[in-house]
């Protein structure tokens, strides 16, 4: 074969190629976030937060829209795991930076007895005054924790008032449309908390 036209059709089938892969790259999909949280996209639970905060407003899961929601289950006698996940979440807002207004913590106590709205604020101050605290009365806490599967029981203690409430230890992480989107084990740590909240806010950018 004539070298020349050898050189031509070689050149012809690299344009080819790469005109391809520029029209493949430019009709892809975008990938889906890969994220370090349990993805329960689509789950038909956990719909709601009809519950009281630590300043008597009424709150629900719309009230949020455009925020990245996380809410934990726990009180406020907890030795560890709540503590814990509060100090965390609080470590997770200030290193998102700008971001950080976009997101909202939602602490949601199953020890309505004990926790007080005058202590719940109180709690709530050590960690961030932004975060919100929600309390419910016994029978509302039952129904908002049945549609959480939330699983707590009182454990008695020495005195009445001395018992320990055993609790899921674990975050429900909303998108910015009010969607659950995740489920964060407890002991995940804040930076991986930080990496799934940019992504669903990347989501909402993109959309």
């Amino acid at each position: 074969m004539d070298t020349r036209k050898f050189i031509k059709i070689i050149a012809a089938g690299a344009l080819s190629v790469s005109a391809a892969g520029l029209f493949s790259a430019c009709t892809e999909e975008p990938k889906a976030a890969r994220f370090h949280g349990v993805d329960i996209t689509g789950v038909d639970y956990a719909k709601d937060l009809p519950l009281t905060d630590q300043f008597g407003q009424q709150r629900h899961i719309r009230d949020f829209a455009g925020k990245v929601v996380v809410v934990f289950f726990g009180y406020t006698h907890c030795p560890d795991v709540c503590p814990t996940t509060m100090a965390e979440m609080a470590q997770v807002k200030q290193e998102l930076g700008a971001d950080g207004d976009r997101l909202q913590t939602i602490f949601v106590t199953v020890d309505p007895e004990r926790d007080t709205p005058e202590i719940l604020k109180a709690y709530m101050e050590n960690f961030d005054p932004s975060f919100l605290a929600l309390r419910g009365t016994p029978e509302e806490l039952a129904a908002v924790a049945k549609d959480f599967k939330i699983y707590y029981k009182q454990v008695p203690g020495p005195t009445p008032t001395s018992y320990t409430m055993d609790h899921s230890a674990g975050s429900y992480v909303f998108d910015t449309a009010g969607h659950l989107r995740l489920f964060q084990r407890y002991g995940a740590g804040a930076q991986a908390m930080v990496e799934d909240v940019r992504a669903l806010l990347a989501q909402t950018a993109r959309g």
